[in-house]
């Protein structure tokens, strides 16, 4: 029990009785503190004042009953409260409004999201409808909808929990979101990181974009430079310049980033200055940004650098790579971003060389090694041991610069031997060598690359590529799953292909899968009942792909949503 501020306390004064008190003092009369200490030092240790102790009753049961009694008294002599100002209108959120068979499915997908899920045993035939949930809003958001205005609550909580929600929950929250967010402390995430759901000035108001930018929230002051710079580079780039030296330094590192879309030549000079910066990180983003431009300034100081220290031997025939790592870490070089002091387990040298060679732009090696193509170089042998360290700095510099030429011939050839790649042998590395190719291209490589080496050494790959998978990606997940059925193979093992595949897989391929659902007989020396969890996995991706169909055609922009969805019910 705590005194009520708005309360006035009672001076212990003696009261003159009147026409309307008499003498005897009330238990509601009691000192509220009296009830209080008693009530937290215990009815052994301070009994309550004797007005309260009613006859009959045991002192804690009389110290309860007098405190309720006087909470009821104490209330009910409160003076109401001056009325809050109310809160602004909700934006206006212009876009579509959603079907309602999708706006149906949507109450179902935030329902499930907090239905429990069993343990840790088998998942049965059933869809996980809090996986689907994600693709249902980048679907909603690819057709432009607007989430109904009651469901909002349950979306804001639904991204609270997910982080990996947020983006696209956000975005299709829309202008709304920051608006209740500002009325609820649980959906203060939405004012930090949403960038989608700002309301922003017009272009026509500079003044009201320049309030924004120096009074808004961090977020909106984020959404507000990628929507100005969207339109219009340079007017980001002042908006930027105009409070740059007094940002925080973390802020100024965010802005920074900011940066990577769209960023061009233009940029340069803003890229420039910022390599003065007092924060270390904030210079070495801004080095890494002038990097990915490879006619920029600094990508040509780094290219002079990595030419004295990687060139052809010359005394064997011009058919090896030498490499001659830098001795020291100069201020030119430090000013250009290098970091001097490498991590744990690294030499200087190489760690010096790997910098240079990864910010130097990879469209002047074939000049200095001799005219070859990128696939030629990456075969051509490295003396003294450099070749991992050398192949490993044009891998970073491939995937900075977005080069998907010089990303193909590192990543060589899907069927040879993990191991034995010509840039990388790391899955990681590989992935991200991948996401600079087509989206074709890298769904190609990929399906060739499991059809060559099976799924477990492909799980890492199969994040970066589209969805849907394409045609071949998709057969070949198939194919490898059902080889690995056929060979009474641990299933718990492919539990992750499994749920990517519910995710990714093309919904028109449930047609190949129906014959998969059968138990199979389970061969000599198999998991013991493997065969059941087969069938039952199976059986849950169809009928997985069967929900996303539906709920494909669901948020279609038809008329007869009902008579569409029944069609693809049929199909």
């Amino acid at each position: 029990m705590t005194k009520t501020p708005d309360t006035p306390r009672t001076p212990p004064t003696t009261r003159t009785p009147t026409a309307t008190t008499t003498t005897t003092t009330a238990p509601w009369e009691s000192s509220w503190e009296g009830l209080v200490t008693s009530a937290l030092l215990g009815t052994d240790r301070r009994m309550p004042p004797a007005e309260a102790l009613a006859p009959g009753k045991d002192a804690p049961v009389a110290l309860l009953d007098a405190a309720a009694l006087h909470t009821v008294r104490r209330r009910a002599g409160l003076l109401p409260a001056t009325a809050a100002a109310p809160p602004p209108r909700a934006p206006h959120d212009g876009r579509a409004r959603l079907p309602t068979a999708a706006e149906r499915r949507l109450m179902r997908l935030l329902a499930d999201r907090a239905a429990p899920t069993g343990g840790g045993g088998r998942r049965g035939t059933a869809p996980d409808l809090t996986e689907l949930l994600p693709q249902w809003l980048a679907a909603a958001n690819a057709h432009g909808y607007a989430v109904p205005a009651p469901l909002l609550p349950a979306l804001l909580d639904a991204a609270r929990a997910r982080t990996d929600l947020r983006p696209q929950a956000l975005a299709f929250a829309g202008p709304r979101a920051l608006w209740l967010a500002r009325l609820n402390p649980e959906w203060k995430f939405a004012l930090r990181g949403a960038s989608g759901g700002a309301v922003l000035p017009a272009a026509q108001d500079p003044e009201a974009m320049r309030r924004l930018w120096e009074e808004g929230l961090f977020a909106e002051r984020i959404a507000l430079l990628s929507t100005v710079r969207a339109r219009d580079a340079e007017t980001a780039r002042a908006l930027l310049a105009s409070t740059w030296p007094t940002e925080r330094a973390e802020d100024r590192l965010m802005f920074l980033d900011s940066l990577r879309d769209g960023l061009t030549e233009a940029d340069e000079p803003f890229l420039e200055q910022a390599l003065s910066d007092r924060s270390r990180t904030v210079r070495s983003t801004a080095a890494e940004l002038l990097s990915a431009l490879p006619g920029s300034a600094l990508a040509g100081r780094m290219a002079s650098r990595a030419a004295t220290c990687v060139g052809m031997d010359r005394t064997g025939g011009g058919q090896v790579i030498t490499v001659e790592a830098p001795h020291e870490c100069d201020a030119d070089m430090q000013h250009d971003g290098v970091v001097p002091a490498p991590p744990g387990g690294r030499g200087e040298r190489s760690w010096w060389l790997g910098q240079l060679v990864e910010a130097a732009p990879l469209s002047g090696w074939p000049a200095r090694l001799g005219g070859r193509t990128p696939e030629e170089i990456v075969a051509l042998p490295v003396l003294d041991g450099w070749a991992d360290e050398l192949h490993a700095a044009w891998c970073r510099a491939a995937v900075r610069q977005g080069d998907a030429r010089w990303s193909a011939a590192l990543l060589g050839s899907p069927t040879a031997p993990p191991d034995a790649g010509p840039g990388t042998t790391s899955l990681a590395e590989r992935a991200k060598l991948l996401a600079t190719l087509p989206e074709a291209e890298r769904a190609d490589w990929v399906a060739a690359f499991i059809a060559a080496h099976g799924l477990p050494e492909a799980f890492q790959l199969l994040g970066g590529c589209a969805v849907p998978w394409s045609g071949a990606l998709g057969r070949s997940v198939v194919d490898a799953l059902d080889i690995a059925r056929d060979a009474g193979s641990y299933p718990w093992s492919f539990s992750g292909v499994m749920g990517l595949a519910e995710r990714c897989l093309d919904p028109a391929e449930v047609s190949r899968l129906e014959l998969l659902t059968a138990t199979p007989d389970e061969p000599e020396g198999a998991s013991p009942g493997a065969g059941g969890y087969w069938s039952e996995a199976f059986q849950r991706l169809v009928s997985t792909l069967r929900l996303r169909a539906l709920m494909l055609a669901e948020l279609e922009p038809i008329r007869d949503h009902e008579a569409h969805a029944q069609e693809v019910l049929e199909v």
